[in-house]
């Protein structure tokens, strides 16, 4: 799912739900010296448009920074990151800048392969040293020799460029899955992303992603995992939906009215609610797949009906809603601890 979540705006087959177009956001920040906010506990931001005026609003605070620096494969924990148009960033780690491809370049995930969720990764230094079950540590450089060969790989339907990481790497998973062969690739900087609206037609926000499934950021708050967990026998952990950013001190699902965030420095815009699928029932401590919880649970309640307009039901279909993705309309940092302001009118 960039995070846990959904291959569901891909076999879904999108169209995304039409949001009213909104200017793009370029704030001011704290007038007059704080005073204001003194005050009126609010900030007023300037946009673009004249005479468009807003405020912000705390709604809660960052309880938690995760980076997947492979897609799959278990977060890195951060204290702080910075936030770049295509995701998070720590010192060489990027979020789902690595993939695992089979050898005719299709994406792998642990919807079909669970067990990629038992790799750790940590990062010294200039390189990435990954760690699994019953396998040596595999010790990854963060920049690959450019003579590696680039594959055409296959997110979803779309294409997309990766670099190979070497027939080490490619063994290394190849042995740890025991499936069939298997090769690691990287995106690079100056690779072309999948742009949005390839992937989310219609949509007013222009930007690309590399290997999450639709947005560079997507957001989860704690109190929609305890509601969840209420309602389960066996509880599930956050892990299960592989957030970014995780917010406490909000309602359950109050993420769902966030159109417009600033979080440190960075300012972020809603795309759509997150649709999920199968992920989700994969143990994030064994690798084992369920099939059946959380997805059964969260579709018994968080349905798009009646949680959405009746014209988005044909993009979610029975695909249950859970955390929101977000587009970086402002690259900066953020760290554990920060405020989360919602901006508005």
């Amino acid at each position: 799912m960039g995070a846990a979540g959904s291959s569901a705006l891909a076999r879904l087959g999108l169209p995304a739900p039409r949001l009213p177009a909104q200017p793009r956001p370029a704030w001011l920040g704290v007038a007059a010296l704080g005073l204001a906010a003194a005050v009126l506990g609010t900030v007023a931001w300037r946009r673009i448009r004249p005479g468009r005026r807003r405020r912000r609003q705390q709604v809660g605070t960052v309880a938690q920074i995760c980076i997947y620096p492979i897609k799959s494969c278990k977060g890195v924990p951060v204290s702080s990151a910075e936030c770049t148009h295509l995701g998070l960033r720590s010192g060489h780690m990027c979020d789902r800048f690595w993939l695992v491809i089979k050898e005719d370049g299709h994406m792998v995930t642990a919807r079909q392969e669970p067990r990629l969720v038992l790799v750790s990764i940590t990062a010294k230094d200039d390189h990435l040293i990954l760690s699994a079950p019953g396998m040596d540590q595999l010790v990854l450089p963060s920049k690959l020799p450019p003579s590696n060969v680039l594959h055409d790989c296959r997110l979803f339907g779309h294409d997309i460029q990766g670099r190979d990481c070497g027939d080490k790497a490619a063994q290394w998973f190849t042995n740890f899955l025991k499936t069939e062969a298997f090769r690691l690739v990287q995106f690079e900087k100056n690779m072309k992303g999948r742009p949005s609206r390839e992937i989310l037609t219609d949509f007013v926000q222009n930007y690309q992603v590399a290997y999450p499934d639709c947005s560079p950021v997507m957001i989860l708050s704690e109190a929609s995992l305890a509601d969840l967990n209420t309602r389960l026998e066996k509880k599930v952990k956050m892990e299960n939906f592989r957030p970014n950013i995780v917010v406490t001190g909000c309602d359950a699902f109050e993420e769902d009215t966030w159109d417009e965030l600033l979080i440190g420095s960075v300012e972020m815009k809603k795309i759509l609610s997150c649709p999920r699928c199968i992920m989700t029932t994969v143990d994030p401590d064994t690798g084992v797949i369920d099939r059946k919880e959380p997805l059964e649970t969260l579709k018994s309640y968080r349905l798009c009906d009646p949680l959405c307009d009746p014209s988005e039901k044909s993009v979610y279909k029975s695909s249950p809603l859970f955390g929101m993705y977000y587009s970086v309309e402002k690259i900066g940092n953020l760290k554990v601890g920060d405020p989360v302001y919602r901006m508005v009118l």
